[in-house]
């Protein structure tokens, strides 16, 4: 992807990921869309079964990433309304009644000065999938399992409730002050918090040893309640809990975050990570030098 903001730049952009798309891809296509400067990416997580029912769950707010990979989701958005979710979550709802999509779903969008523009559609589970389950009370995996068999949902559209704020923090091996460089290793001490409101979803444990050549996520931390302040106190109160040594993790940046007082105003975009990083730098302590 290459963003392009004159016309003399163009032909050069064209010419460039004509010949990188060539050789990664073999097909040298490229086709031209809006850039959006400070978007929120939200997306709607739908359930569609056989018997052409299809609802929308609401939607996540995924706009804190790190080189386009999230890094903290949470639900509801503080960027929409009930009218505005409302009215894209049946959209959404209706698209998939009318494509005759089956199964767990979610369709993404970028948000920015009210319009909604459309990504791509996700036809999986996603990682950020218990954010939604927290605060509709729905089992999406079982959902889903029961749609594979054949059976129909067990609920309409306004059987579902938003009664919950939830956010999730996605616990990766790297060190985000240092450009998230992975930080692969032995895991020689592990504490995960818990208690109400509190969910931990890892396959690690002390002793466990991450291979340099995986998926950097080691754990989800989801906390959720009766409101997104609620919700944001039980996880500032978790990643202090959060106790992991022998590698660097991503949990220092999660605490950045939820200290931000922008962030604590719902006020944020997809570019906030990188200029928060950018603002803390010269607070970051340098690394010790090396000696003999």
């Amino acid at each position: 992807m290459r963003v392009v903001h004159t016309e003399a730049a163009l032909l050069n952009a064209v010419a460039l990921t004509k010949a990188e798309a060539k050789a990664a891809f073999g097909n040298d296509t490229v086709y031209m869309e809006k850039y959006l400067d400070n978007p929120r990416h939200i997306e709607f997580q739908v359930l569609a079964d056989t018997h052409g029912h299809a609802i929308h769950l609401g939607e996540r707010d995924c706009s804190l990433q790190r080189r386009h990979q999230k890094v903290m989701e949470e639900s509801p958005s503080p960027a929409l309304n009930n009218d505005a979710r409302a009215k894209i979550g049946e959209t959404v709802a209706r698209a998939m009644r009318e494509l005759k999509y089956l199964s767990a779903g979610t369709v993404e969008f970028l948000y920015e000065n009210g319009e909604f523009y459309f990504i791509e559609m996700n036809t999986r589970i996603q990682v950020e999938h218990p954010v939604t389950e927290e605060v509709t009370g729905i089992d999406i995996v079982k959902e889903q399992i029961r749609i594979a068999a054949g059976e129909e949902l067990g609920y309409d559209q306004k059987d579902i409730q938003f009664q919950k704020a939830s956010i999730e923090c996605r616990i990766n091996a790297e060190d985000p002050f240092n450009n998230f460089q992975p930080c692969p290793g032995l895991i020689d001490f592990l504490c995960v918090p818990g208690g109400h409101g509190v969910r931990v979803d890892t396959h690690v444990y002390a002793g466990y040893v991450i291979p340099p050549h995986y998926d950097s996520m080691i754990a989800k931390l989801i906390c959720y309640g009766r409101d997104r302040r609620t919700a944001l106190d039980r996880m500032s109160r978790a990643l202090d809990e959060f106790m992991i040594r022998g590698i660097k993790t991503t949990i220092p940046l999660h605490k950045l975050i939820l200290k931000d007082p922008n962030f604590r105003r719902g006020r944020y975009s997809t570019a906030f990570v990188e200029r928060l990083l950018a603002a803390s730098q010269p607070l970051v302590p340098p690394k010790p030098e090396e000696t003999d």
